[in-house]
């Protein structure tokens, strides 16, 4: 096993294209992310292939090319824009002699590095385990030897691995736990802000979007904003005050992005709860980017996956200071403001979306006026 990189380490990226017309942006999506990890680029190993290669992933040819870039360049690790199989990545770090490093454990190891709570730590570590434990299939000699006799843990003839196994089930089965507990907290808070009928915002989005930036703006914070992918992982709920109408809590949320690892959709469980649970999603856009089409729609995916695809939604533009796009907003056929375009680092357009918020605020009171009267 090769130690996780470490910020400064070398790379060499290794991506395939298999005629996905996303190719391009993935591939600098790797790069960001590459960069948010804290290792530096050393060089770009690319081939073109109509399906992976069973044994190394991009074949043996290009797999003798790797190695020669990875031994020109020094580098530590060899990062893939793909997820590889337990054996594929087995073969290449024997091959290469470094660290390899798939799409999904690129992410982990991200998230690992961010987590500042202690939900957040747990949640990464119930992710990283449950990657791991795809791992953990006949993957290292050393795994397979007996542990056996008086005095010895495990059970007579209990291999490293069946050992290793049944400590990894333990553990997440303790994470599973203690998730399940604050989740049951998270949901009392709830409650009780619905009661004293405060609208609950949560603002969602691809990440590097600018999500935390426009928390910070609209509620006066300090939550850590920067150029760079998931810089936000813990999720932080402050109140804002709308003039006349009253508190809203608003929550920002973990970004997205293309090929989520399931297990972190599901270990993240409790905090993306606030959007399931939210009154109004802010569905934050980089208008700039050339790719927000796209990007939208894997937002919605991931939302959909988490059931919260009906809950209430208005698309913020943002960033129209970098393309000069003026601010306003759009209204639906019910009368509903359901876009506006904003720009969180000049605050233009800003008192648009207070408007959308406090007419959400206004049918919220109304819904559940009606509601008691019903009752």
């Amino acid at each position: 096993m090769f130690d996780r990189p470490v910020g400064g380490d070398a790379s060499v990226l290794v991506s395939v294209d298999f005629g996905d017309p996303g190719y391009e942006e993935s591939l600098q999506e790797l790069r960001q992310l590459v960069v948010s990890a804290g290792m530096s680029i050393a060089g770009t190993v690319e081939a073109r292939r109509p399906k992976p290669d069973p044994k190394f992933f991009v074949g043996s040819g290009k797999a003798d090319e790797l190695l020669a870039v990875v031994k020109t360049t020094d580098a530590k690790v060899a990062v893939f824009n793909h997820d590889l199989s337990p054996s594929q990545q087995r073969n290449l770090e024997r091959l290469l002699e470094v660290r390899v490093v798939d799409r999904t454990g690129l992410i982990l190891d991200i998230f690992a590095l961010r987590a500042q709570s202690h939900e957040g730590k747990l949640q990464v570590e119930l992710a990283q385990l449950e990657h791991l434990s795809t791992r953990l299939v006949r993957g290292w000699t050393h795994l397979e030897r007996q542990k056996g006799g008086i005095g010895v843990r495990g059970g007579p003839g209990e291999t490293q691995l069946e050992l290793d196994r049944r400590m990894l089930r333990i553990r997440v089965k303790q994470l599973r736990e203690k998730l399940a507990k604050l989740k049951q907290q998270r949901g009392m808070q709830r409650r009780a802000r619905r009661r004293s009928q405060v609208l609950s915002v949560s603002l969602v989005g691809y990440t590097n979007a600018g999500k935390s930036t426009l928390f910070n703006r609209l509620t006066q914070s300090g939550v850590y904003a920067a150029d760079q992918l998931f810089a936000t992982l813990d999720t932080t709920s402050r109140k804002l005050y709308i003039p006349d109408g009253g508190p809203v809590v608003m929550s920002d949320t973990v970004g997205f992005i293309k090929h989520l690892p399931h297990a972190l959709v599901e270990a993240f469980g409790a905090t993306l709860e606030e959007a399931v649970q939210a009154d109004l999603l802010l569905h934050i856009v980089d208008v700039a980017s050339d790719s927000r089409d796209e990007q939208v729609e894997q937002v919605n995916l991931v939302l959909s996956e988490i059931g919260a695809q009906d809950v209430p939604q208005v698309l913020v533009l943002n960033q129209i200071d970098r393309v000069g796009i003026p601010p306003g907003l759009d209204r639906d056929e019910y009368g509903r403001i359901s876009k506006v375009r904003v720009s969180a680092k000049t605050g233009e357009g800003l008192d648009l979306l207070r408007q959308a918020l406090l007419e959400h605020q206004q049918g919220l009171q109304d819904q559940l006026t009606q509601s008691y009267q019903n009752a």
